[in-house]
């Protein structure tokens, strides 16, 4: 190879090593910093001890089509240790038995309700309207003090209940929402979901998501959602976001509009959930969340669908690549200088893998399939990009939803 062409690849290479270093550095000093001032939903449990919670808490679950996963749900909401407790379930238009194994799972349990929802009006989200027939239909929801809008493909440790009320009063929050723990069965979710999961935390870091000033960046998961009952109803309740279809995002914009307190914690195993039972729902599924996480903006999808493969394969690969060509084409004297840029960039990397497999609770040997969940989470951001800018309906819930591009509008 003529040496002015192995000197244009030598800077390339540098260069991108470079660039992983900035990035990886910056990633690991981000993680350290939230593990250090961010609790997880664990720590509850010790303030629960130190100062028990109070206030009547109502759990509002939708349902739809559920049957495989409510039993799961029920028997964990069952062994919860705060005993001030009801559950509504709504049955939103299921057309399957989930009504016959939800009431096996409650058999006489007094603190369970179940309402079933059958029409679904068209301004209104499907999930949503069912967790406004929930509370507006029982009144289990309308005289609790504390409501807790969760899903029915959830499992909560018995203690779950009782550290996140505690944390919600000792962190004099109004609104408490928090990261599940994901499960790891199948291949997509030990390979693709723990990058698929980082890339959103990326567009909304825990650090910034619980800040309470201007620099807020609004967020919350709705697989669990904490209210004081007094932020829900100056908020206007599910009406406030009834055509949203991530109505988690819609209701952490309007709290942060109204400067209300609000948090975001990792579970920490305290809640658990499966997302989605096969890798055609998975693909669905984070398109959607991709699209409303982007506001809608064809542009930044495309971008993260570069951004993902190049921090996560491009330049990882490239600080492995600058190292032997620094031991071979290297200046006699010099050549450790490439080859410790390069072993360094790697060491970063390998570190913020490992920091980010270890809070999301993902398994740690699946750190080197990092690069099969950078390809196909690049490549489910540009198939969300893609689908926008055609104006592909989404579907979900049982329903299809106008998806159109907030540029074009």
């Amino acid at each position: 190879m003529p040496s002015f062409l192995i000197v244009m690849l030598f800077v390339l290479l540098i260069t991108l090593t470079v660039g992983s270093i900035i990035y990886w550095g910056i990633v690991v000093f981000q993680i350290l910093l939230t593990r250090r001032h961010i609790p997880t939903a664990r720590s509850g449990i010790k303030l629960a001890e130190q100062t028990p919670p109070m206030g009547r808490v109502c759990v509002i679950v939708p349902c739809h089509n559920e049957a495989g996963n409510i039993d799961t749900l029920i028997h964990s909401l069952k062994n919860q240790d705060y005993d001030r407790l009801n559950v509504v379930l709504v049955l939103d238009r299921c057309q399957d038995d989930t009504l016959g194994v939800a009431r096996v799972a409650i058999a006489d349990d007094p603190r369970f309700e179940i309402i079933e929802v059958t029409h679904c009006p068209q301004e209104w989200a499907g999930k949503v309207h069912a967790a406004h027939c929930g509370f507006t239909q029982s009144s289990h929801g309308t005289q609790a003090e504390l409501l807790l809008f969760t899903d029915a493909d959830t499992w909560l440790d018995p203690s779950c209940i009782r550290a996140s009320v505690a944390l919600l009063r000792a962190r004099e929050l109004q609104f408490l929402s928090l990261l599940s723990t994901l499960s790891t069965k199948t291949w997509f979710e030990r390979l693709v979901q723990p990058v698929t999961a980082f890339q959103l935390a990326r567009q909304f870091p825990l650090m910034r998501v619980n800040r309470n000033d201007r620099r807020r960046r609004a967020f919350a998961n709705g697989q669990f959602m904490l209210f004081d009952a007094n932020l829900y109803r100056m908020l206007g309740g599910h009406e406030r976001v009834q055509n949203a279809i991530l109505e988690d995002i819609a209701f952490a914009k309007a709290i942060a509009h109204e400067g209300q307190p609000a948090g975001l914690l990792l579970a920490d195993n305290m809640l658990r959930c499966r997302m989605y039972d096969s890798w055609d729902q998975y693909q669905q599924g984070w398109k959607r969340i991709y699209t409303e996480s982007a506001n809608r903006e064809v542009k930044r999808l495309k971008r993260y669908a570069f951004r993902t493969p190049m921090f996560d394969i491009v330049l990882p690969i490239s600080s492995a690549i600058v190292i032997p060509i620094s031991y071979y084409f290297g200046d006699p004297g010099t050549e450790w200088i490439g080859m410790g840029i390069g072993a360094f960039a790697l060491v970063l990397w390998l570190l913020g893998l490992f920091l980010l497999y270890s809070m999301s609770n993902a398994k740690l040997r699946d750190i080197p399939g990092a690069f099969i969940g950078a390809f196909f989470t690049g490549w489910i951001f540009y198939q969300a990009a893609i689908d926008l800018s055609k104006g592909t309906p989404t579907q979900w819930g049982g329903r299809s939803y106008t998806n159109s591009s907030k540029e074009s509008s």
